[in-house]
């Protein structure tokens, strides 16, 4: 059947990546390498759309934005 998973404040998870000795910033980027992953295993069969927002999309990484991911954007003013 159809999926419609929906993911709020993308941008704290997706920033573009950068190197960093911190910890936590090291986990976000697992975290969001581990999204990009994910996304990648869906097929256009398979009836799942995902979605995300954000009010920051210039600090997203372009990874997110690659054909096949989150490759459509809708923006409201």
């Amino acid at each position: 059947s159809p999926c419609i998973i929906f993911i709020d404040e993308i941008d704290a998870i997706g920033t573009k990546r950068f190197d960093s000795e911190v910890s936590g910033d090291r986990e976000v980027q697992r975290t969001m390498l581990e999204l990009l992953n994910q996304l990648d295993g869906f097929s256009s069969d398979d009836r799942i759309k995902v979605i995300a927002a954000t009010n920051r999309a210039d600090i997203l990484d372009p990874a997110l934005m690659r054909s096949g991911r989150l490759d459509r954007k809708i923006e409201f003013p």
